[in-house]
């Protein structure tokens, strides 16, 4: 291999390792989620207006950020599919999920939703005709599996709830396909501040029509800030970020590791017990995301624009 050839071999290896990391931060930051949101249900904080305050808020930062450095914002498709991913990807996500939460236990509906790893895989290869190798397949079998012991016993649910939680899986399979396709002037920044401000105008349209029902103690409202600055604004740049790096199977694999950080938070700051079964599930989704690592190159076929936050 020539020098050239040597230097461009570096850099795909060093972006393979920090964008591994990015998702590792992203997961950290989503895997948080369930101990602010529980924090803020206590405060008498609703579900629709948690949902706008945390988007919104999270929007007015990311808009200021992109004032103070002058970040340019995407145009034409670009911006079409950045509001696409926050009207729909996101609110869509959310309102499948919380439909099924009616109809399933949360066991199973978690375990439906933690299917899209396999989902991206499987749409990646049908659509951007990505291949896979055994590599891949052993650790997204490895993720699936540790998914399920870490979640545990799934209970019973209603066939509509089957299908709300496998809507939900489906919807951010392609959200984070459509991420890995991003034009080239389209940057993390701008994709949180727009896929944010639009998720925070369709739940304020719900809002409006049931009622605002913000926390109603001062540690309620700092949850909620968190939910807007870590669950969301960090995590989406981190997750954007990582994602441009490592592809959407490698992404989607390693964002697994989200519920590992949750039942460690949760031990943590909860006191909540961790069991054999939740050790077996962590250490099988930590193996995966390790086994990931050791490949040498990321997806193809992923947008590799270095225009970052």
């Amino acid at each position: 291999m020539d020098m050239c050839g040597q230097a461009v071999a570096q850099r795909v290896r060093r972006d393979h390792v920090v964008g591994t990391l990015y998702i590792l931060a992203s997961a950290l930051c989503y895997g948080s989620m369930a101990i602010f949101a529980r924090l803020a249900y206590a405060a008498g904080v609703d579900i629709p207006t948690l949902l706008l305050l945390r988007f919104a808020i999270a929007s007015i930062l990311m808009w200021g950020i992109l004032v103070v450095k002058r970040m340019p914002l995407p145009r034409g498709r670009g911006m079409v599919m950045l509001v696409a991913m926050g009207a729909v990807g996101y609110a869509g996500q959310a309102f499948a999920y919380f439909t099924a939460l009616t109809y399933a236990s949360a066991g199973l509906v978690a375990l439906l939703l933690y299917t899209y790893p396999a989902l991206v895989a499987l749409l990646s290869r049908l659509v951007f005709k990505h291949p896979f190798t055994w590599r891949q397949i052993f650790a997204l079998a490895a993720a699936l599996a540790g998914t399920a012991f870490l979640i545990g016993k799934a209970g019973d649910g209603q066939p509509a709830g089957v299908f709300f939680g496998l809507l939900a899986a489906l919807i951010y399979s392609i959200y984070i396909l459509a991420g890995s396709r991003f034009p080239k002037d389209v940057n993390p920044a701008a994709s949180t501040a727009v896929i944010a401000s639009s998720a925070a105008l369709t739940y304020a349209v719900v809002v409006a029509s049931n009622g605002f029902h913000p926390p109603v103690t001062g540690g309620g409202w700092l949850a909620v800030l968190a939910l807007a600055v870590i669950c969301t604004l960090l995590a989406m740049l981190f997750f954007f970020e990582g994602l441009k790096r490592v592809g959407p199977v490698r992404a989607s694999v390693s964002s697994t590791i989200e519920p590992v950080f949750t039942v460690l938070l949760a031990a943590v700051v909860l006191g909540e017990r961790v069991s054999l079964a939740r050790a077996v599930g962590g250490a099988l989704i930590v193996a995966a995301v390790l086994l990931l690592a050791r490949e040498s190159a990321p997806d193809s076929g992923i947008n590799h624009n270095r225009t970052g936050a």
